[in-house]
């Protein structure tokens, strides 16, 4: 059974491109005669509102979805150690207590996830006054993991190479999981069996299908979906301040209407959606 999930943070509200994409993975699964999950991932420290839960789901009701809802990520904490500490015992994760400032200063070569960390920590002592983060050893991961490839409906079978993001941070020093590890186990452990997300996102699945191998998860396949841009070209983005759902619901729009122009591709004025980024297939 086709079981796709829609996972958004509280940080902020959603916009029109998170209803793309809740109406991607929605449509994916009904289509299939499968199930559309709603999971809050509410691990974001302080910047969590939880309020914004209610607000989520009020904005999928008007866009005309049905979901399930699984349990939000603050419920899952214990996997997360878990898994962290099997990371750890696998000898494939290691403590790194260097800010982001100290990272910057050894100017890092840069990856569609930011800096490339240059290691620094790795194999050394650590002043455990200082706070740590977890980070992934990759190439000692790579080496217990073997050739792997994961399947994109879009862009078809891929082999696995996650180096371009090198020692990737896991367990954050203010969160108990980075994204990279929660999404990956919490996928798992729903049942999900086709992830459906922008195609910003591509390239972080090189490093969830290591994340697979390593713990033994079901391996899903992916469907990487096209952008929603601004008049700038820009991606919507909460941190631009991109207009939300509840702010349109509260103007008297009809969210079932949205729903169905953006199925079509008939996006409003000033937003354009972007296709499948040149050179992934």
């Amino acid at each position: 059974m086709t079981t796709t999930r829609f996972a958004p943070s509280p940080n902020g509200p959603l916009h029109l491109g998170h209803a793309y994409s809740a109406i991607v993975a929605h449509d994916l699964a009904k289509e299939a005669g499968g199930r559309f999950l709603l999971r809050i991932e509410d691990i974001d420290g302080a910047r969590s509102r939880p309020e914004l839960a209610d607000e989520f789901r009020r904005d999928l009701e008007w866009l005309g979805l049905e979901w399930d809802e699984v349990p939000a990520q603050s419920t899952r904490l214990d996997s997360y150690h878990a898994a962290a500490e099997r990371l750890r015992e696998m000898g494939v994760l290691y403590p790194c207590t260097c800010t982001r400032a100290e990272i910057e200063a050894l100017a890092p070569r840069l990856s569609p996830g930011g800096m490339i960390y240059p290691g620094s920590c790795k194999g050394s002592h650590h002043d455990l006054t200082r706070p740590a983060a977890m980070r992934l050893d990759l190439e000692s991961a790579l080496a217990l993991a073997g050739e792997l490839e994961w399947e994109d409906d879009n862009a078809g079978i891929q082999r696995a190479d996650p180096r371009e993001f090198g020692d990737v941070v896991l367990v954050r020093k203010d969160a108990p999981a980075s994204y990279h590890l929660a999404a990956t186990l919490d996928d798992g452990a729903d049942g999900v069996t086709l992830v459906t997300r922008g195609a910003d996102l591509f390239s972080m699945t090189h490093i969830h299908r290591l994340l697979q191998q390593l713990l033994g998860l079901p391996v899903p396949r992916w469907h990487h979906h096209a952008l929603l841009l601004d008049d700038t070209g820009e991606k919507l983005a909460k941190r631009r301040g991109s207009p939300s759902l509840s702010d349109r619901r509260a103007a008297g729009d009809d969210g079932k209407k949205l729903a169905q122009s953006l199925r079509m591709g008939q996006m409003p004025c000033g937003i354009t959606l972007s296709g499948f980024p040149h050179g992934v297939l």
